[in-house]
């Protein structure tokens, strides 16, 4: 407890100069913190944000209604905050209860983070020296730590970032495409997306990136079902289409760009229609063999 005081004190006083960003990081790196508990970490966080704003327990307490007893409890770890304290400390705070629950918000700056309305779930971004925010891009190989990673600073961080003004507003981010189902986007490619910040602003017929719990990252067509569910069509019509409900969907970015790598000649109408002969009849085969299980 004395460790954690004497670093609390330490770390309040490095965010008031402008070396405290890289001092802060090199310190809590070399503080073992590998079976942190959520209620712990938590607790840290609430700590660490009342003692950067120099707010006493006694004033915090009362601004959620509660008494300092009872807030102590929170701060200390001893008793863990029910759901309408968590959402009374989000919204005081300004930050999302994803992100006071899940990320030690001592190694990041809250200046660098994307705020969304409705006090959801905030994005860390990068930005150039001219402030200009850069586009990570999400290669291959972390596609699966993407699901994890998502709304960690130190994982968005580590990946490749490139700038493309021409973009415009909004936060981007680049994901790899896989398989066949959104020609002509081929392996290997990159979609360029814009970060969607609620349901309401999916367009019918429109492309998008859906991460998700239980897929990951695909890149689809949506069209709006039904309150809270959408259906994922796919551009090759030997995929079917699905429904996606909300509460499966983590992000959403909105086609921007593609960043492709290949020059292969585009095929001909004919050949098209020769092609999506044969996948509607692979199609009628695999759907023969649900069917019928006799093969």
């Amino acid at each position: 407890m004395v460790i954690n005081l004497i670093l609390s004190i330490i770390f309040s006083y490095l965010y008031c100069t402008k070396l405290a960003q890289i001092v802060t990081i090199f310190i809590i790196f070399v503080v073992p913190n590998y079976n942190k508990s959520t209620m712990s970490l938590f607790s840290d966080n609430i700590r660490s944000l009342r003692v950067k704003r120099t707010i006493s327990q006694e004033k915090l307490a009362e601004s959620l209604g509660i008494t300092r007893g009872r807030y102590v409890k929170y701060e200390d770890g001893t008793s863990e905050a029910p759901y309408e304290i968590l959402k009374k400390i989000s919204y005081y705070y300004h930050i999302s209860i994803d992100l006071l629950l899940s990320v030690d918000v001592r190694k990041i700056s809250l200046d660098e983070l994307l705020k969304l309305e409705d006090n959801r779930l905030v994005l860390p971004i990068m930005v150039d020296k001219e402030g200009e925010n850069f586009i990570e891009i999400v290669p291959h190989k972390a596609k699966a730590g993407y699901l994890t990673g998502y709304a960690d600073p130190e994982f968005i961080e580590g990946l490749q970032h490139i700038s493309l003004p021409f973009l415009g507003p909004g936060k981007h981010r680049g994901f790899p495409v896989e398989g066949d189902s959104m020609p002509p986007h081929e392996d290997g490619s990159i979609i360029v997306g814009r970060y969607v910040e609620s349901l309401g602003q999916i367009m019918d017929g429109k492309t998008y990136i859906v991460i998700t719990k239980s897929e990951g990252i695909v890149y689809k067509r949506l069209n709006k079902n039904k309150k809270n569910t959408l259906v994922a069509e796919s551009d090759n019509s030997f995929y079917p289409p699905y429904e996606i409900k909300a509460s499966d969907i983590l992000e959403i970015w909105e086609y921007e760009c593609n960043i492709g790598r290949s020059d292969r000649k585009q095929e001909s109408s004919e050949d098209v229609s020769v092609k999506e002969m044969f996948l509607e009849l692979k199609r009628e085969i695999n759907d023969l063999k649900t069917s019928t299980n006799i093969f």
